[in-house]
């Protein structure tokens, strides 16, 4: 569909179908850091979620190309009896994710496709 881009489609359906494309093609390498890893310095524990270097690097894919930007993540970080204050997410993390990006409209399309069919 040459008329239809990333900003045509329903953005939760896009993520979760660039997600599952870029698990099954390989295209963005895993670290091996990737089950052990903090997203955060105020997380903690991992993600439970295995496949979740797939689902942030859709998410950030899809982010940067609706707004343009890349903003890390942003959280509370709780000091115990410490006031609390807001601290940003690893860069590391965001900077791998970004691989990800070179087919996103013919993902939207066929996103699109779909969702025509129901």
């Amino acid at each position: 569909m040459p008329g239809i881009t990333v900003k045509d489609v329903n953005q939760q359906e896009f993520v979760r179908a660039l997600a599952t494309f870029l698990k099954k093609s390989g295209k963005l390498k895993v670290p091996e850091w990737v089950d052990t890893v903090k997203l955060a310095k105020h997380k903690e524990l991992a993600p439970y979620d295995e496949s979740w270097i797939y689902t942030g690097a859709a998410s950030t894919a899809q982010h940067r190309t609706c707004t343009s930007t890349v903003v890390p993540t942003l959280g509370r970080q709780r000091n115990r009896v410490r006031p609390s204050h807001f601290s940003r997410g690893s860069k590391n993390v965001a900077r791998r994710v970004l691989h990800g990006q070179r087919d996103l409209d013919r993902i939207a399309g066929q996103v699109a496709a779909a969702n025509k069919k129901h």
